[in-house]
């Protein structure tokens, strides 16, 4: 294992979209050899066709369903803390971030697997030159301190992604221009056409049943990149993300599913207020836009994804506004991190409809910071060998 680029898959069903990725990589020149793939899977999955795609592609990089990755925690003396990984969800891509960190990665990349790039970026090439940029580059901000990251055509199409609060809607954007410092940009979002991240709320008021959306984006609904201005938050969507290694103790992806409140499907948009709040505290920058990916999300309920939902829409309105009161004297990640999983874990949440999740949260929280300093110092340990299957 060579490379300096950690890509994260979490994975039961599409696994072969990443040979669109490698194709698009080579297409553009980028070396493969910087990549190293982390497919993150399931025990009723078959790991060993994923392995053999990574093989036949020529790329580096390792299959971990649930057996696996007790073993990773076993081999890494971490098994008390497995349980900050639920089972069985989208936020299982926590996992990828503890392998990352446990090894000797400069860049981290979230790639969904209904994904697919557009032929026209050099994928993995514009994310490290996101991640590398210097110079002037738009800033956005509202009154409502959130940024909708389709508000570049929002007149004309009127969506807010999931995870947006639905009392920070009918805003007022303002645009300005932002300075950004060599080093200061530590995520790159890249956005997603066909078919928009919406919550099922929303997708229901765009008159659609089958999870998806009726109103589709295209590349026309973006005009350039931006930056959200400071003390602004936006939706982190993990579908297409870069990020910097030093981020990880504050994108912790959040328990969700796996829990007594039902709470799911806002795992990655929590984990992007809390590095919003860290960006802002130490004056570093999240960068969206380009490289677009395709998204091409396959039918299902509508209504299940509502049932998801609902336990957390709640809480959502509120978490930023918590957050942003804690962590402002913090000089690192996990200062600030700490700040915010203390607030979560000791507040009175009583007020809210399953309030006592974010007690949950924050518990998790401080479990993630400790799994990492358990972590520190064990890269030079042995990769766990692969599983007979």
């Amino acid at each position: 294992m060579s490379g300096d680029i950690c890509v994260i898959v979490p994975t039961i069903r599409e696994y072969g979209c990443m040979r669109s990725y490698f194709d698009n990589a080579r297409e553009h020149g980028f070396d493969l050899d910087r990549l190293h793939v982390v497919l993150v899977t399931e025990d009723f999955c078959d790991t060993d066709e994923m392995r053999a795609m990574l093989d036949e592609e020529g790329v580096s990089g390792e299959v971990f369903d649930g057996s696996r990755r007790e073993e990773w925690y076993e081999a890494r003396g971490v098994s008390e803390y497995a349980h900050v990984v639920p089972a069985a969800s989208h936020a299982e891509t926590s996992f990828g971030l503890l392998y990352m960190w446990a090894g000797d990665f400069d860049y981290g990349v979230f790639i969904d697997d209904d994904t697919l790039p557009h032929e026209e970026y050099d994928f993995f090439g514009r994310h490290m030159a996101n991640l590398a940029f210097a110079g002037e580059v738009e800033s956005v901000a509202s009154d409502e301190n959130w940024v909708n990251v389709l508000y570049q055509n929002a007149e004309e199409h009127g969506l807010y992604p999931r995870g947006y609060p639905y009392s920070a809607m009918g805003e007022t954007v303002e645009t300005d221009t932002a300075e950004v410092a060599a080093g200061d940009v530590v995520a790159s979002q890249g956005l997603w056409t066909n078919v928009p991240d919406l919550d099922a709320v929303r997708i229901l008021m765009d008159g659609d049943l089958q999870g998806q959306a009726q109103t589709r984006t295209s590349a026309d609904d973006y005009d350039g990149d931006f930056v959200a201005e400071r003390g602004n938050y936006l939706t982190v969507c993990s579908m297409n993300l870069a990020f910097r290694r030093e981020v990880i103790p504050a994108f912790y992806q959040c328990p969700m599913d796996e829990n007594p409140w039902d709470v799911g499907r806002f795992d990655d948009i929590w984990s992007g207020v809390f590095l919003k709040r860290a960006c802002d505290v130490l004056g570093k920058r999240i960068y969206n836009g380009a490289p677009l990916c395709e998204h091409n999300k396959a039918p299902r309920s509508t209504f299940d994804d509502l049932h998801n939902e609902v336990p957390g829409l709640e809480l959502n309105e509120h978490l930023w506004r918590v957050v942003d009161e804690v962590g402002g004297d913090a000089d690192s990640y996990a200062g600030v991190f700490e700040a915010m999983a203390t607030a979560l874990a000791e507040g009175d949440w009583s007020a809210y409809e399953n309030g006592e999740f974010f007690a949950h949260v924050g518990e998790y929280m401080h479990d993630w910071l400790a799994c990492l300093d358990e972590l520190d110092g064990v890269a030079t340990r042995p990769q766990v060998a692969a599983a007979d299957d």
